[in-house]
């Protein structure tokens, strides 16, 4: 059964009236050679009919949009002047979509196309993170993340593509091109448009034919909107808890290592390893929320060999599940020899767990993500960890290895702390989520500052000397507080990490912005 689209514009052939165009002979591909679009800038006159079409082809409700029309201005009045640019998907030639997605969601088939499996997305929506231009769009209703596949169905057919058929003036095209000429020799000159992200991030095929004359001082339409991101709260707590456990259980190792080698140190608890893997044990189930499909999260570990996401999954899952093994060979009093060599590569394969949660962000597409200081930060995070289990000695009359721990957890914390200051006086580089900052989150960036310094450094400190003055019930309540406040501190970092990252794509309208919202 043909779509209400379809029928319109056999009518309007019925008629002997034009609506686009219908029928094409497309260019048989050659080896070497894939279809993309070509955008003739010249042409477009920013009646958004393309957007109205993919949307009715596709079934998509008017906030999905698979095709996005953008505008640029420049000039002084009365002299200005009006650039839109169309965008679907570019079937980029290194996709990021397809390279960073856990599942292998995505899939480039034989003519170039970049199509998505809906079936096996989770919905975890890290597509739309690596997508310089904001192709891939969360679907609430569906659960999962979908994209323009360029009508492929339809291109199986010999048919235009929807939003070719339904452009008025011709604008948009669907033609071959060889990959490695575009590569060499056209793709700086012919592949990018003002203001849209430089195509060699991911090496898109569009080709633009642009106006032979534009204005210097072109600016987005939408360059007065700037609303902070979601804040992503099930990654916000389970980032933090997941680096939060293993700077508790790394500081364990150390302890049990130190009493080995004849320092005198108490063993370590079981109690004490049960407290480090509690945040862990919260964490990773908390992540399930942010996906669009939470039954199906162990399938994020599918593509280990490309995605940074599913080498998180798996890493952290055997972390929490190998230290939960350690709280039961404590439990039972195993020989510490045989406990080390459980201990020490549990510790390993954490520590890499939360390199790749790092490496997650370290993407293109969201600049001031994709910084080092971030990857430091989430390292430094891990003095929470260690404040946590100095408490757990505390409270298990372990005093003396208390006071070493709160030691190491302070020396963690002045890291953390040159980090912090380190990503503030970098911050300002990255200007629109600078200005963000500044114009939403004062407080939040104030709070952030003040129980830093009370919980990471001024409690522990206290902690410190109350025990060396023999004020063990005292101090146990003052590191409780401590771990509370630096914990809402951290929070608070997160929170802001992920609300003021201001994503690369194409320039949007002047009032509804990048519809993305």
């Amino acid at each position: 059964m043909s779509t209400p689209l379809e029928q319109f514009i056999d009518h309007k052939a019925q008629t002997g009236m034009q609506c686009g165009n219908y029928d094409i002979d497309l260019p048989k591909l050659e080896d070497g050679e894939q279809y993309r679009f070509h955008f003739d800038a010249t042409k477009c006159i920013g009646c958004k009919c393309c957007e109205v079409a993919c949307n009715e082809q596709n079934n998509n409700p008017a906030d999905i949009k698979w095709r996005r029309v953008g505008e640029v201005e420049g000039g002084v009045f009365p002299e200005v002047s009006q650039l839109f640019n169309s965008m679907g998907c570019n079937h980029c030639v290194d996709a990021t979509c397809l390279q960073g997605c856990p599942t292998e969601s995505y899939i480039k088939i034989d003519n170039g196309i970049v199509i998505h499996d809906d079936d096996s997305c989770i919905g975890c929506q890290y597509c739309t993170w690596n997508c310089p231009y904001q192709v891939p769009v969360f679907h609430p209703e569906r659960h999962i993340v979908t994209k323009c596949h360029m009508c492929y169905e339809r291109i199986e057919r010999d048919q235009t593509p929807a939003c070719v058929q339904a452009c008025p003036s011709g604008a948009i095209e669907i033609e071959s091109v060889n990959i490695n000429d575009w590569l060499e020799e056209k793709i700086d000159d012919e592949g990018n448009a003002p203001l849209t992200p430089d195509a060699r991030i991911t090496n898109s095929t569009t080709r633009y034919t642009l106006p032979e004359k534009i204005e210097e001082n072109l600016k987005s339409a939408d360059e007065h909107i700037l609303k902070p991101e979601h804040a992503h709260w099930p990654l916000v707590f389970m980032t933090v808890l997941t680096q939060v456990s293993l700077g508790g259980f790394v500081a364990l190792v150390i302890g049990e290592l130190l009493g080995m080698f004849g320092l005198n140190l108490p063993n370590p608890s079981w109690e004490m390893a049960l407290a480090v893997w509690f945040p862990i044990a919260i964490g990773l189930p908390l992540s399930a929320l942010h996906l669009g499909r939470p039954l199906k999260a162990l399938t994020a570990m599918k593509n280990i060999k490309n995605s940074w996401l599913s080498r998180e999954a798996l890493a952290l899952g055997l972390f929490a599940t190998f230290s939960l093994i350690v709280v039961l060979l404590l439990f039972f009093d195993v020989n510490p020899y045989i406990r080390i060599m459980l201990e020490v590569p549990t510790a390993l394969v954490g520590a890499y767990g939360i390199y790749s949660q790092a490496m997650i962000y370290r993407i293109k597409a969201r600049p001031s993500w994709d910084r080092s200081i971030n990857v430091k930060k989430f390292f430094g995070v891990t003095y929470i960890g260690i404040l946590i289990l100095a408490t757990a000695a505390l409270k298990f009359d372990l005093v003396a290895s208390s006071s070493s721990i709160i030691t190491l957890a302070l020396l963690v914390a002045v890291i953390q702390g040159f980090f912090y200051l380190e990503d503030i006086n970098s911050f300002d580089e990255f200007e629109k989520s600078y200005k963000l900052y500044k114009k939403h989150f004062k407080i939040h960036a104030l709070l952030r500052k003040t129980t830093f310094i009370l919980g990471a450094l001024v409690a522990p400190m206290l902690a410190s000397t109350l025990i060396a003055a023999n004020e063990v019930s005292i101090a146990t309540t003052v590191l409780i507080f401590s771990v509370g406040i630096a914990l809402f501190s951290e929070l608070i970092d997160r929170y802001l990490f992920y609300v003021t990252v201001v994503p690369l794509g194409i320039p949007g309208g002047f009032f509804l912005g990048k519809a993305r919202d």
